[in-house]
């Protein structure tokens, strides 16, 4: 998991170079700010999926879409856009249940 994690960092240093212009230390400022979010953001929609909370998953999921877009994570960004929109893309609750597993599976791995 480890290099994983090491993988996802480089990514994510490379989009913010690249895409914001920030040097390395502003990365290294603004970075773990950006995990911190992610971590909570994670945290919300498990507990939402939790609780059957759907109203408030979609919003907590377009949450998550922005944020990861932010740090140039597409990927997991489509997993969260289908969260946001649950009704029409996840269908039955389980299927919200199993997009915010996987979610939270490759979250671990960058925080």
């Amino acid at each position: 998991m480890e290099r994983e994690r090491i993988e996802y960092h480089k990514k994510i240093r490379e989009h913010l170079s690249s895409s914001y212009l920030l040097s390395e230390k502003k990365i290294d400022a603004v970075m773990p700010q950006f995990l911190e979010t992610i971590k909570k953001l994670m945290s919300e929609l498990d507990d939402l999926v939790t609780m059957k909370k759907t109203d408030a998953l979609s919003r907590s999921g377009h949450a998550m879409k922005g944020a990861l877009l932010n740090l140039g994570l597409h990927d997991l960004a489509e997993k969260a856009f289908s969260i946001e929109k649950h009704e029409q893309i996840c269908g039955a609750h389980r299927d919200c249940v199993q997009l915010v597993d996987e979610l939270k599976q490759e979250i671990k791995k960058i925080i």
